[in-house]
């Protein structure tokens, strides 16, 4: 009977666990689930004076600073935007947890009731949303007012320009969903490469290797591998004929030592997986022109911002995942 009563026993104990599992799976929210949240809360505190794309640019990047920053906390919840107790309480409140709209204008600050509920609290998605569009509705819509916006609330450039980046992207594909990638050089063509993060190099003095060479042969096509915006595209005495694309997570994409760029692209064109840039070449490594001093190939490179500074990261392991996409 000991057994019987154990097994029985046993048999109870795991459909615990595996209600426990289901159930908990079942609260999990699927990515898209997880978007579409976040397009109704967009969508709810947006109009003429506050597009939606310039709240999704904001909480897109505050998201990417918080998964690269240990010194700012995780937001939990589907928006990301945090405020400092400063601006949230106003800077001469000596009570920091004080939820009354009215107390808090009264002392300067900025937090607002977004839910209706009478309180304005950080924890609450539709108040933090509504205390940034407060923020941006005093500067108004078009490009220029959005920039003063940022301008005064971040106070610092590079971040500037990465939200706009942003905006730009949201706005031209009217979706906050474009996280799609691809290998540099298009199915169908021959080329080799291996994680040379860290190399040595030696010409313009001692350096080390900022991402991955991709060898292939002259003239084979290089294309955009995400969604973004060319930042930068000319000549650089180290890459050649180089071109620079932002993208959405505060990720700066470098193609270096093409032979020549595709006819009508230029800076500031929106570019998206797939878009062709150029050609493998040899360029670089001298004054404007210089060629054919190392073997064709691609020399790719990631760099991430962080809010405060930009550091190159290792690419392969990015370029071997996206390649098995392919």
């Amino acid at each position: 009977m000991r057994i019987h009563h154990i097994i029985a026993l046993a048999g109870i104990i795991f459909c615990l666990f595996t209600s426990v599992n289901i159930v908990s799976a079942s609260d999990q929210k699927s990515d898209k689930e997880i978007m579409e949240e976040r397009m109704d809360f967009y969508l709810r505190f947006s109009n003429e004076l506050v597009p939606w794309y310039h709240l999704a640019a904001i909480d897109q990047y505050e998201r990417n600073i918080q998964q690269v920053r240990n010194d700012l906390p995780k937001a939990e919840g589907p928006i990301s935007i945090q405020f400092s107790a400063e601006h949230w309480y106003g800077i001469f409140n000596p009570e920091r947890s004080e939820n009354s709209p009215d107390t808090i204008a009264l002392f300067g600050g900025h937090g607002s009731d977004g839910s209706g509920d009478g309180v304005a609290d950080q924890a609450d998605p539709a108040d933090v949303l509504m205390t940034m569009y407060s923020h941006l509705a005093l500067y108004g819509p078009d490009e220029d007012a959005f920039k003063a916006a940022l301008w005064h609330y971040y106070k610092r450039e590079a971040t500037v320009n990465q939200i706009m980046t942003i905006a730009k992207l949201y706005k031209h594909f009217e979706t906050a969903e474009l996280d799609q990638h691809v290998f540099p050089i298009p199915k169908g063509h021959h080329y080799t490469y291996r994680s040379t993060w860290g190399s040595s190099r030696g010409w313009g003095g001692r350096r080390i290797h900022e991402g991955t060479d991709l060898f292939a042969g002259y003239g084979v096509p290089v294309v955009a591998t995400s969604y973004g915006v060319i930042e930068v595209m000319g000549w650089n005495e180290y890459g050649g004929w180089r071109i620079g694309i932002r993208d959405n997570h505060n990720t700066y994409h470098y193609f270096a030592h093409l032979a020549y760029f595709d006819k009508g692209i230029k800076e500031g064109d929106i570019v998206e997986p797939g878009t062709l840039l150029g050609f493998v070449g040899s360029t670089g490594y001298g004054k404007e022109g210089t060629s054919g001093k190392f073997p064709p190939h691609l020399h790719y490179g990631l760099y991430k911002y962080n809010g405060r500074t930009e550091w190159a990261f290792d690419p392969y392991p990015a370029l071997r995942n996206w390649e098995r996409q392919k």
